[in-house]
């Protein structure tokens, strides 16, 4: 069933707006991995490759999702991937690890843990994957 068309035109703002957060984030991946291995936790085997691989999966995923033939695998790997790194920002909240310099209180962490699900769900809708809930059939 298809979303109204008011709705896809959101759809395409959020796919770009998604990409461009994603790109970003990419580049600072690989920019200044310091950060991002401050808040790698421990169980993660190579935290150096996994920052660089990480950066470069958020842009290839960027760039994907602004595919038309790569988009909906694009939304199914950029949820997951959103998934994924939660585990390094519950560490980033309870140790409260400074990001550049800056401790970041209870303030940034709370909205930002609870906002985590919600860019699951924006990649799947960037992506094609669902049209929730704007429509409950895909």
């Amino acid at each position: 069933m298809q979303i109204p068309e008011r709705a896809e035109h959101g759809r395409a703002i959020l796919r770009w707006l998604l990409a461009a957060a994603y790109v970003s984030a990419g580049f600072a991946h690989l920019r200044s991995p310091g950060i991002f291995l401050s808040i790698m936790p421990q169980w993660v085997p190579f935290p150096s490759e996994t920052v660089f691989i990480t950066g470069m999966c958020e842009i290839a995923g960027a760039i994907a999702l602004l595919t038309t033939r790569l988009r909906y695998v694009a939304g199914v790997m950029l949820a997951l991937y959103a998934t994924c790194v939660y585990p390094a920002n519950i560490k980033h909240a309870v140790d409260g690890i400074a990001a550049g310099g800056t401790h970041l209180g209870w303030w940034y962490h709370a909205p930002r843990l609870a906002f985590q699900p919600v860019i699951v769900w924006w990649a799947l809708f960037a992506g094609g994957v669902t049209n929730w809930p704007f429509s409950t059939e895909k």
